[in-house]
């Protein structure tokens, strides 16, 4: 397997929360400050329950409070919208602020009700993404398309103007079929919950789908979803992160346990290591402390600490 140099890893930050316009603009200056390359925001319609934030929305605001760091989507649903109207949104906010975006998308499930709601159908949510991505990559290269698939038809179909440059793809998800959806479509895999040995399995097969489709990527972008815990003690760490994982997908942290690192900076660095010598360009950590200023703080010591062990 190629390996690649942690010291040109990026390390991003995903927020807790965004209570408020004053709230944001200074975790965002904190974020800059503990010297992390960029942000990563989540997306969902109506999640168990009804929560969510829309990824494309909260990506441009955030991009308007802070003129410099990059947001990327971790991941954006994207099945669940029409990919000309999703091409429109990223024409809009790049000339807003341009080259900032990095776009993550998946195909959701974790919460059928949700899907289901948006006028999809559980079943068909893959070969919606396939679509989605064949209608919206030329779109946002600027062609005009005209296609006629299972789920949608364009006739003649342009954006303008084009975002400059495109956004990178990539797309997440942990089934093989994800993977090869990203070796297909995408500049890259994001991976999510995953053992070192399951990433470069996944690599291998992302090779396979790309060299079928005839795609040649000189540098693949691979990202990886992370949650983590910090505290005073190991114990401490693990039992906030436990927390707040039961919390969000209402199932008991057991089944996450061996994919989310716990401890001090240091020992979540030496977790991430051998992921970032095999191939992550872009990991997005979720981390879970006491507070949000404990959690950007581990998170700027976590990338520094990944790059003082190159």
């Amino acid at each position: 397997m190629p390996m690649t140099e942690p010291q040109k890893v990026r390390v991003g930050y995903m927020p807790q929360a965004l209570a408020d316009r004053d709230y944001a603009v200074r975790l965002l200056d904190a974020i800059e400050s503990a010297g992390l390359d960029h942000v990563g925001v989540g997306d969902h319609v109506s999640f168990h329950g009804g929560v969510g934030f829309d990824g494309l929305v909260n990506a441009t605001a955030l991009m308007m409070l802070n003129p410099r760091l990059p947001i990327h989507t971790a991941v954006y649903l994207l099945p669940l919208r029409h990919p000309l109207v999703v091409a429109r949104q990223i024409s809009s906010q790049a000339q807003l602020a341009p080259g900032r975006l990095v776009l993550g998308v998946g195909i959701g499930g974790e919460d059928p009700r949700e899907v289901a709601n948006c006028g999809v159908d559980l079943r068909t949510r893959g070969r919606r993404a396939n679509e989605c991505l064949e209608v919206l990559r030329p779109l946002l290269a600027g062609e005009t398309v005209s296609y006629e698939g299972e789920f949608f038809r364009l006739d003649d179909a342009r954006i303008v103007p084009a975002p400059q440059p495109a956004p990178p793809v990539l797309v997440g998800g942990r089934s093989d079929a994800a993977i090869s959806r990203a070796g297909r479509y995408a500049d890259g895999w994001l991976g999510l919950w995953v053992t070192y040995e399951r990433w470069c399995a996944a690599l291998e097969l992302f090779t396979r789908a790309a060299n079928a489709a005839k795609r040649t990527l000189d540098a693949p972008r691979h990202g990886l979803l992370v949650w983590c815990g910090t505290g005073e003690t190991r114990e401490a760490a693990r039992r906030v992160v436990a927390s707040r994982m039961e919390l969000l997908y209402q199932t008991p942290f057991e089944r996450f346990e061996k994919y989310t690192p716990y401890g001090t900076p240091s020992d979540i660095a030496d977790f991430l290591l051998p992921f970032a010598r095999g191939g992550v360009t872009d990991f997005e950590l979720t981390v879970a402390a006491e507070d949000e200023w404990e959690a950007v703080e581990a998170a700027g010591e976590i990338r520094r600490l990944l790059h003082a062990r190159a």
